[in-house]
Parts: C-alpha cells; sequence; structure tokens
C-alpha cells in the first residue's frame, strides 16, 4: 500500500492570501526575496489570469511564478 505524499497534498492544497503569504516565505533560502502583502497583491494585478476561475493561491500554482517574478523585480530595482 502507497504511503500519501504529504509534500504533495501540501503544495496542491488551496490556500487563503494570508495562508499563501506565510507559506511562501516558510523555509525559504536567505538568497530569495521574500514575499509580502503590498508586493503579493502586485502580482496578482498583473497576473489577473492565474485567478480567472478562484481567488484561492496554491504553492503547487503559484510559488515559482512568485519567486521568478521577486527575484526579476528586485534585479529590476537595483539596476
Amino acid at each position: 500500500m502507497k504511503l500519501p505524499d504529504l509534500d504533495r497534498a501540501r503544495s496542491e492544497k488551496s490556500l487563503s492570501f494570508g495562508e499563501f503569504l506565510k507559506a511562501y516565505n516558510e523555509k525559504l533560502p536567505t538568497d530569495f526575496p521574500q514575499a509580502s502583502t503590498p508586493l503579493l497583491k502586485e502580482f496578482k494585478k498583473l497576473h489577473a489570469s492565474l485567478f480567472k476561475d478562484t481567488n484561492t493561491w496554491s504553492l503547487d500554482q503559484h510559488r515559482k511564478k512568485v519567486m521568478d517574478w521577486l527575484t526579476t523585480k528586485r534585479a529590476e530595482q537595483r539596476a
């Protein structure tokens, strides 16, 4: 009998805005930019198509996209 994949279940779980913010920043490497409420609101506004059918977040669907966006945004601010 195969055991449930807890990491996968955690990753695919639908999260509220606040839950996603906390989960995103949890165990984030120090060289990656932290998410904040204003930054995630900006991300959501710029990427509205990711939220077309729902107002929920998931680590599986959004974390990598937010991470890439924040990294690019930080690089642009330094230039």
